[in-house]
């Protein structure tokens, strides 16, 4: 029988057997947005393809960003022309492709006497960023004067405020974006393994990368997995794993931190997205609503710590509140005020003299001697392009050394897992559809929203679970959050419930404060649907309560 790529956390043990079996066209280390994005593009074009991630999916950079699909504001300051265009242009394919997960919403840019930017510039800037980006006509930038800006937000700082202009940015959900790709690259046939630690290169007398060891973090297990090529798109630990390849040279990561602090709604009732002057520097900042929630970040400083687990310390928590209490003076936020955070590291590509601030986001390819491609840098809008530079680097190498045939690019017509025939104007409307079916079964509005607003059209699956599986004595919560996690394992490659909570639902960052009745239902859930023993419940526990407090313990000092 053909085996058949999954992300089922059930037949994860059997992928590991399989992978030992094959000879891979491409094996892609890193489980971020860019990996993800590799491996649907390789995938997709026929490549027989396997991405090996050493924690979750999205563990590192891609669930701790600020969670936009930028168009790239922020470069055309650096004259950054050609990145403006390109993220533009990758934001309407998102928007197009996964409309369940990327939303346009609007961004409010305060204009004040002792800002970085006057009137006639921030006019001229947003003009020339509509154009290159090629924003619709409905989305093209307004110039508001200080009554219209105190109109649709009263809590901006008044003193000093000159007016203001209005454009869209979108928002999406990163750990959730990651995911989708993944789940989509598993259907054209690559296999994804979250928990695959690769420890070591295997090379050929010659010194070429031919396969790579792989540890399953889960069982311990050892295993060499052979491939023609080696992509290093492991985020933060590209360097580690160039390390390993030996093949370091001048050129070298800068990881830079960026926290962001999570408000109620209630305490910071704001209603558009807005990107601000910070007083104190000449950065700018972003404060976003998302649900009953506002988030607000984020900061840019060098960081030389462990990696895996970036903290968030009081200096950061004091200069974000500073520049938060700044624009918004009514609300004198305090760190009682904070309900969560999160730290995540921005892998740029040093450059000698320049801020963190003003080192430029763009990718760079790194080839060494084994031939094993490494990518770093760039953003979270621009993965797909990334993806496609790469693949089609390797797809030269396997024509020559292989003799396979060219395949060219075609991911920026593919409808990502959830939004296979879900169109960008008929969400609403979708909703709605599911709203009626769902009809005397306890499920609002409000809630299928934020379902559809995670899975798409996989909310169908996971409410056909929900009305299977409901038992007698649960109430429509606790059957609902139930349901979620058995998609989630068996779809998702859900591990622990740090992955559940955290990446695939973000309920950690956004819903905290409930989760404290939620999470003991959830790993006796989760404990029986993996077999897990009660050492393996008990470990799992003490991981995930030490994610629970790390969000609400701010270092004194950087650690």
């Amino acid at each position: 029988m053909k085996y058949q790529a999954s992300m089922s956390s059930r037949k994860r043990a059997a992928a590991f057997e399989h992978i030992q079996k094959e000879y891979y066209d491409l094996i892609v280390i890193g489980g971020g947005i860019t990996g993800a994005g590799i491996a649907l593009d390789a995938s997709s074009r026929g490549l027989k393809t396997l991405l090996l991630e050493k924690q979750d999916f999205a563990a590192g950079t891609s669930s701790r960003s600020t969670k936009l699909i930028h168009g790239g504001l922020r470069y055309l300051k650096q004259l950054e022309i050609g990145l403006v265009r390109e993220v533009g242009k990758e934001r309407a394919i998102l928007h197009k492709n996964v409309p369940h997960l990327v939303h346009p919403r609007k961004m409010l840019l305060p204009i004040r006497d002792t800002g970085t930017l006057s009137e006639n510039s921030t006019s001229m800037a947003l003009y020339i960023y509509d154009w290159l980006a090629g924003v619709k006509s409905e989305e093209r930038r307004l110039m508001l004067d200080t009554e219209e800006m105190l109109e649709k937000e009263p809590l901006l700082r008044e003193d000093g405020l000159t007016g203001g202009g209005m454009y869209y940015e979108y928002m999406t959900d990163d750990a959730r974006l990651t995911v989708e790709v993944l789940k989509t690259a598993t259907q054209f046939g690559a296999q994804p393994l979250n928990y695959a630690e690769v420890e070591a290169y295997l090379y050929d007398v010659h010194e070429k990368a031919i396969g790579v060891k792989v540890r399953d973090v889960k069982s311990d297990q050892v295993m060499p997995v052979y491939g023609k090529v080696m992509v290093n798109a492991a985020g933060p630990w590209v360097d580690d794993m160039r390390e390993k390849d030996n093949s370091m040279n001048e050129r070298h990561l800068l990881l830079t931190k960026g926290v962001h602090l999570v408000f109620s709604r209630e305490r910071f009732p704001i209603d558009h997205l807005i990107y601000f002057d910070v007083q104190v520097d000449d950065r700018m900042m972003f404060a976003i609503p998302r649900g009953d929630s506002v988030y607000l970040g984020t900061t840019d400083t060098v960081y030389k710590e462990q990696i895996e687990r970036p903290s968030v310390s009081q200096s950061d928590i004091d200069y974000l509140l500073e520049a938060a209490n700044f624009m918004f003076p009514k609300l004198q936020l305090t760190r009682d005020d904070i309900e969560s955070s999160w730290a995540g590291l921005r892998p740029l590509v040093h450059e000698e003299g320049k801020s963190p601030s003003a080192i430029s986001r763009k990718d760079e390819v790194f080839h060494a001697k084994s031939g094993v491609i490494s990518i770093a840098g760039g953003k979270l809008t621009g993965f797909r392009k990334m993806a496609e530079r790469v693949v089609d680097l390797a797809m030269v190498r396997l024509r020559k050394e292989y003799g396979m045939p060219i395949q060219l690019c075609r991911t920026d017509r593919i409808k990502l897992s959830g939004s296979e025939t879900l169109k960008r104007k008929k969400l609403t409307k979708y909703i709605q559809g599911l709203e009626t079916h769902a009809n005397g079964q306890g499920l609002s509005l409000s809630i299928l929203k934020s379902l559809v607003y995670k899975y798409g059209m996989n909310t169908e699956r996971l409410l056909s679970i929900y009305r299977e599986n409901q038992q007698v004595t649960e109430g429509s919560e606790q059957a609902l959050l139930r349901a979620e996690l058995h998609y989630c394992i068996d779809n998702e490659m859900v591990m622990s419930l740090s992955d559940f909570l955290i990446r695939r639902t973000g309920r950690l960052y956004f819903e905290r404060p409930a989760l404290a009745g939620q999470y003991p239902y959830l790993l006796d859930e989760i404990a029986r649907e993996l077999a897990w023993t009660a050492e393996q419940k008990m470990a799992d526990l003490e991981e995930f309560e030490r994610e629970y407090r790390a969000v609400m313990s701010f270092q004194t000092v950087e650690v």
